[in-house]
């Protein structure tokens, strides 16, 4: 593969901060790189370095002679002068980009309930990132760069995006917290920090892996991120989605550091304690009605959340999943039907919003430390009590930044904030609108290890599909039939209905879209080649939820060893086991019959 882009040795600050200190490295053709690393220690940076937007202090890029570069800024360039159609598809009328089967795609996915001769200064923020992305993947380039392309994408349009990435012979660089998406497009992961870019060969998993393996080595002093890395490590070997390939360092050393990590969460005794936090009942949605505007979102549904449910709740963009999280919270009230509320529910709901009052009650010149204090000096965690002080700590807020002004706090620090000052009021029911925006991995894994020993019912709206599938232990749609609906296979299951209700993948529900695709047809040859791509698929996923259910049959088997003894006092826990075992062995019956038919396609 030949060298499109070379740093030789280059170094860039800002102020008296170093960013990048003698840092080389390089992008081949065809190559694809995921870059990780906290929020400010250099990322976009090292983006607008290698692109050629800032000049590097030292050192020296070389570009290809004429490279074609495509770059996805977390701003955009659009002109607010422009209709859509001019800013996206270069003021091409419908008959004309319509007849490309790949721009029908993209504007199919991306750009669906947006008209296209709409002027660009109405749109929301989220419309004109879609737009962006859409320019830029209908242009020609041997690079493309991509700065946070996730940002307002739904679920399914992440999906899409990924699989359309991997089949572009172009190669990318990305920066994203995403970490599904890094397993399911990235070969090569960099890491940004102190200054330097450490390169590891494959996806997140890969990069989790042999990080640990070079830690160890190194016999790291850092316990708590070792024990975070750790943890990450026993997730990911237990069935993390999207490990599309095997890292060819060797692993054994690494597996050594898991061989007797327990699960991220001891389900069962979370939900014993939940129960004697929340008593029986907690949520109920009874024959509910919710109507925004002209859309019904929700009709004659009814729906119970109980004490330890872990819940996601995914669906396109307009579905309604933050009107159903205002609902749950008390702040909207249904149209027709009740939500009622257990008598002990303590409930706690992080919005998307940065709202002055989640800051500190509005006054921009508080001290983070001091509005914590105020909250709780000491609060509980799995861990035991700790200070006010250690939670600002293991939230990255360190040295002068315990003493800052919150109106002087970045984006992803204001969201760091305003999730810790949630969970030290002690909720326990906590709702949580798209937690992830702004937030880098490792703040991610921090959330996630604070998640895991936390003691209540807990209802997700992401688009991170890692994070939903990390901290939930069930997952449930809004499909556009006015129903919660429970979804036994997970996001996967998702995608394949969405897929089967509209023929292709659109992060949209919106009843005005004037985008309209015609069908395509392809050979013989390409349908049952995609088939057996199909197939495959299921086949491993089947495989990945059939181990799923092996173990969660072992944990039920051994609880209900444990309490035989007291069989006659403990007889309503021992039936709720067995009946969840029943529910395994259907699901798991369901499981081996889809994996047959796969296979028969593969004969």
């Amino acid at each position: 593969m030949s060298n499109l882009l070379n740093l030789e040795r280059v170094s860039k600050s800002y102020g008296v901060r170093p960013l990048l200190t003698d840092v080389s490295l390089g992008v081949s053709a065809g190559q694809r790189i995921g870059i990780v690393g906290r929020n400010g220690d250099g990322k976009t940076t090292l983006l607008e370095v290698m692109t050629g937007l800032e000049e590097p202090d030292s050192g020296r890029v070389s570009r290809q002679r004429g490279l074609l570069i495509g770059y996805l800024h977390q701003g955009d360039q659009l002109e607010d002068t422009h209709t859509v159609r001019e800013a996206v598809l270069g003021g091409r009328s419908d008959h004309e980009w319509a007849a490309d089967p790949r721009t029908r795609e993209v504007v199919d996915v991306l750009l669906a309930g947006v008209e296209l001769d709409r002027s660009v200064l109405g749109l929301s923020g989220g419309e004109r990132r879609r737009c962006s992305l859409a320019a830029l993947l209908l242009d020609r380039h041997d690079l493309v760069v991509l700065d946070e392309p996730t940002n307002h994408l739904d679920v399914e349009a992440v999906a899409w995006l990924a699989q359309h990435l991997a089949n572009r012979p172009s190669a990318l660089v990305v920066v994203t917290h995403d970490r599904w998406f890094l397993d399911a497009v990235c070969q090569w992961t960099w890491e940004v920090h102190d200054g330097v870019v450490d390169a590891y060969e494959g996806g997140y998993a890969a990069f989790v892996l042999a990080k640990a393996e070079r830690q160890r080595q190194a016999a790291a002093s850092e316990v708590r991120r070792q024990n975070l890395v750790r943890k990450e490590l026993a997730w990911l070997r237990r069935g993390a989605p999207a490990r599309t390939s095997k890292p060819k360092f060797r692993i054994d050393a690494a597996n050594t550091l898991i061989e007797d990590v327990p699960p991220p969460r001891d389900r069962l005794e979370l939900q014993q304690f939940a129960t004697q936090r929340l008593g029986k009942d907690v949520i109920d949605v009874e024959d509910v009605d919710l109507v925004r505007g002209p859309r019904t979102l929700l009709s004659h549904a009814t729906w119970r959340l109980g004490p330890g449910d872990r819940v996601g709740i995914v669906g396109v963009n307009g579905a309604g999943k933050t009107s159903v999280l205002a609902m749950l919270a008390g702040e909207l009230a249904p149209t027709v039907g009740r939500v009622k509320h257990g008598r002990t529910v303590a409930l706690s709901h992080l919005s998307q919003q940065l709202d002055p009052v989640s800051l500190g009650g509005g006054d921009p010149d508080g001290r983070v430390l001091d509005t914590v204090e105020s909250i709780r000096r000491v609060t509980r965690t799995a861990d035991g009590e700790i200070t006010a002080t250690a939670m600002l700590e293991r939230f990255g807020f360190t040295g002068d930044r315990l003493t800052a002004r919150i109106g002087d706090l970045s984006g992803g620090e204001r969201r760091r904030f305003q999730l810790l000052r949630l969970l030290l009021t002690e909720p326990n029911v906590l709702l949580l609108d798209e937690p992830t925006n702004d937030l880098d991995i490792e703040t991610l894994n921090v959330v996630e290890d604070f998640l895991d020993g936390w003691p209540g019912t807990l209802v997700v709206v992401s688009h991170d599909r890692y994070f939903l599938e990390r901290v939930t232990d069930s997952v449930w749609a809004l499909l556009g039939d006015g129903q919660i609906s429970m979804l036994p296979r997970g996001v996967d299951e998702y995608l394949e209905r969405r897929v089967g209700t509209s023929g292709h993948m659109s992060p949209d529900l919106s009843p005005d879209s004037t985008v309209r695709s015609p069908d395509s047809t392809t050979s013989k040859a390409k349908a049952g080649s995609a088939e057996e791509r199909a197939a495959r698929k299921i086949i491993a996923r089947v495989d990945r939820q059939l181990e799923r259910i092996a173990e969660q049959e072992a944990e039920i088997h051994a609880r209900i060893e444990e309490l035989s003894p007291q069989a006659a006092e403990r007889y309503e826990e021992l039936a709720a086991l067995a009946a969840r075992l029943d529910l395994l062995a259907n699901e798991k019956g369901e499981l081996e019959l889809e994996w047959l038919e796969a296979a028969e396609v593969l004969e």
